[in-house]
């Protein structure tokens, strides 16, 4: 008995027998059929919906503020709003100079923030301390917390900004779920 099912202009018949299957038949099947597995699809899923908590501390702030803006939407890539709240956060993104007065509250918020979670530092003075090379700064977010993409500029532009969203939405989607 031969059964035949059409959607979307492929018609494909399901013969009584593995033998009477044609090669049409198996290609019209195998476009119809989705095979991926579960750490793809949590990647895919981690990638394409990160919260930014903002941590702005000078004027790359402004430029981060104007990265959700209409005119650059960084809804775009699926980071619709800034969290207020790092227990509702996944990315961190500082900007500006942290001084040393800072680093425990930039330490307790990241802390704060639930597994799996990124950080962005954005701008020289977050990178590396900038121009200013004095006791009273931190020399580079990493010395206190582990940094995932570094954006260089004094202040970047806001497309410098979403360009490093895109280079840490490839490393989410490439590094195995943990």
């Amino acid at each position: 008995m031969a059964v035949t099912v059409q959607a979307r202009g492929i018609q494909v018949v399901r013969a009584p027998s593995a033998r009477a299957v044609t090669e049409a038949d198996v290609r019209a099947l195998e476009g119809n059929i989705l095979t991926t597995t579960v750490d793809r699809i949590v990647a895919w899923s981690r990638k394409s919906s990160i919260w930014p908590v903002q941590f702005g501390l000078a004027c790359c702030a402004i430029e981060m503020m104007s990265t959700a803006a209409a005119r650059f939407d960084i809804a775009r890539f699926g980071s619709e709003l800034f969290r207020a709240s790092p227990r509702q956060a996944d990315l961190m993104i500082v900007s500006g100079r942290v001084s040393q007065k800072m680093a425990p509250v930039l330490k307790h918020i990241y802390e704060q923030m639930l597994e799996p979670k990124w950080v962005i530092a954005m701008g020289d003075c977050a990178s590396c301390g900038g121009v200013f090379n004095n006791y009273a700064l931190v020399q580079g977010v990493d010395k206190l917390i582990p940094v995932d993409v570094y954006v260089a500029g004094c202040p970047p532009r806001p497309e410098a900004l979403l360009y490093g969203l895109l280079k840490l939405q490839e490393l989410i989607a490439s590094r195995p779920r943990t």
